[in-house]
């Protein structure tokens, strides 16, 4: 079995839980996260493209987007509050996740890893994706925010207006992420039943 354990780690994802310092009513792990930052990662790109005449890998950011957090499988998700602390903790923390990047990346046939690496940590060569995968990454948390605050877990509140900040200064660089904010964000808002009225729908003359 040398050399292959690598797709049967990405398969423990679902077992590491986020926010681990805030009371969850909804738990989720990096799984579900990955997939959704890979989603928002691919409509940002899309938006680039779309709206705004670029022609930016729409499909890699996707890629990025699903693999960001893997080297979490061995380092687990350090809350943002402990990650950001003091510069040396943050220092420390990026030397782990290189640690753990080379250990995933020893489940892999050597035929594979160069293909593979560039997925589990940033690189100077992708930087720009990466910037689109940040924002995708915020983006998801704060999404997670809405969805607690309708639970009324008020645990979220302060996470809430910070990351929110955060998203704003981004929209500043990044108008594919104010264009997101306006056009798909307050459909997080609604229920199940609103996000299917259709226009002369009974429901809506009632």
């Amino acid at each position: 079995m040398k050399n292959t354990h690598f797709f049967a780690m990405l398969s423990r994802m679902k077992y590491i839980d986020r926010w681990g310092l805030m009371r969850n009513t909804i738990t989720e792990n990096i799984s579900e996260h990955s997939l959704e930052v890979g989603f928002i990662a691919h409509a940002l790109g899309m938006i680039h493209n779309k709206i705004y005449g670029g022609s930016i890998n729409a499909e890699r950011l996707a890629l990025l987007g699903m693999f960001h957090d893997v080297t979490e499988i061995i380092t687990g998700d350090m809350p943002t509050p402990v990650k950001y602390y003091s510069p040396v903790i943050r220092n420390a923390y990026k030397e782990v996740e290189a640690v753990a990047k080379e250990q995933m990346l020893t489940g892999l046939p050597e035929e594979f890893r160069e293909e593979y690496a560039p997925l589990l940590l940033e690189t100077k060569e992708e930087e720009e994706l990466w910037q689109y995968v940040k924002a995708a990454d915020k983006l998801s948390a704060f999404i997670k925010c809405i969805e607690e605050g309708q639970m009324g877990n008020k645990d979220f509140a302060q996470a809430e207006e910070t990351i929110r900040a955060g998203i704003d200064e981004m929209g500043k660089k990044m108008p594919e992420v104010g264009y997101f904010v306006e056009n798909f964000l307050p459909a997080y808002n609604l229920t199940l039943d609103e996000s299917n009225e259709r226009p002369g729908d009974e429901r809506n003359e009632q």
